[in-house]
């Protein structure tokens, strides 16, 4: 088929590569314009418009979707179906009509679950062991197109955020090879239930600040949830400390306060509202992710107490 892809992390970077590889014609690439990245915070092209230009693909980077240079662009293009994946824009409705067999999308959760724009990341810090990738058929209202396919992945009990989409993304894009070919084929997708819809919102800096009053398992799953993006965080002496990794410690009680911190043989607790947690790596201003047993020699915060 002529497809037009969009998309714009590297979490779609698999699945251009792979529709490339199952031999359709891919007539444009959009992605998001080139964004400041880095210390020189330096303009810099997403990784699908990367991944276009090593496959030689022509490629668009609409601010909006809406903009008329762009709605003439992709109607003159006329594509057989145009494929979504994380492109981070709004489809208007003069385009939704563009390609022959509509608009595809892939989504990285177990529709109708998690809609939204952080479906990997709410999905951790909300504690679910299973979770999956959905491919539908692109419609006004936000992720709720009747579907094509659906996979289910378990979620490992210390997996990242980055860890797990990195995962769906390889499995998301044989299920997104499999529904091209079902809509070439005719295949017509299913509604959605109606029951069992969560949303996704992004996640903000301030969404990442750990509660240490929290349960310890709720703490472990914020702290995977938001790894690496946008970081969690919390705070020591007043400074900002990052923290990349946390392990469940056992202990069903704890004479530490939330967020108080013992450093000892058995490693860097830190006490939460049921118990408490180990911390695995942390980062502190101007210095590198460290272990965090390290960290706390060199920095003396037996008794401290985090905030």
């Amino acid at each position: 088929m002529r497809l037009l892809f969009a998309g714009s992390p590297a979490a779609a970077v698999p699945s251009l590569s792979a529709l490339r590889e199952a031999g359709h014609e891919i007539v444009a690439v959009v992605t998001n314009p080139d964004a400041p990245k880095g210390r020189g915070r330096r303009p810099a092209p997403s990784p699908v418009a990367v991944e276009a230009g090593r496959l030689g693909l022509p490629v668009f980077q609409p601010r909006r979707a809406k903009e008329p240079w762009f709605v003439d662009a992709i109607t003159k293009l006329a594509p057989d179906l145009a494929v979504v994946v994380a492109w981070g824009c709004l489809v208007p409705d003069d385009l939704l009509t563009v390609p022959s067999h509509g608009w595809v999308n892939l989504h990285f959760s177990l529709l109708p679950a998690w809609r939204g724009a952080a479906p990997v990341q709410r999905a951790i810090m909300a504690g679910e062991t299973l979770t999956g990738v959905t491919t539908f058929e692109l419609v006004r209202e936000l992720d709720a197109g009747p579907v094509y396919r659906r996979a289910e992945v378990a979620v490992a009990d210390d997996e990242t955020a980055g860890d797990l989409l990195g995962r769906l993304a390889a499995i998301g894009a044989r299920v997104l090879v499999d529904t091209v070919a079902d809509v070439a084929a005719g295949a017509k997708p299913s509604p959605q239930p109606a029951v069992g819809i969560s949303l996704a919102a992004k996640v903000s800096p301030e969404d990442a600040r750990i509660d240490w009053r929290q349960p310890a398992v709720a703490v472990h799953d914020a702290v995977r949830g938001t790894t690496p993006d946008p970081g969690a965080w919390t705070t020591c002496r007043g400074e900002r400390l990052n923290v990349g990794r946390t392990a469940l410690h056992g202990e069903a009680a704890s004479p530490l306060r939330p967020g108080q911190l013992s450093v000892s043989k058995r490693g860097v607790l830190v006490g939460t509202g049921d118990g408490v947690i180990r911390l695995v790596a942390v980062q502190s201003a101007g210095k590198a992710m460290m272990d965090a047993a390290a960290w706390a020699r060199g920095a003396r915060v037996e008794g401290e107490s985090l905030g």
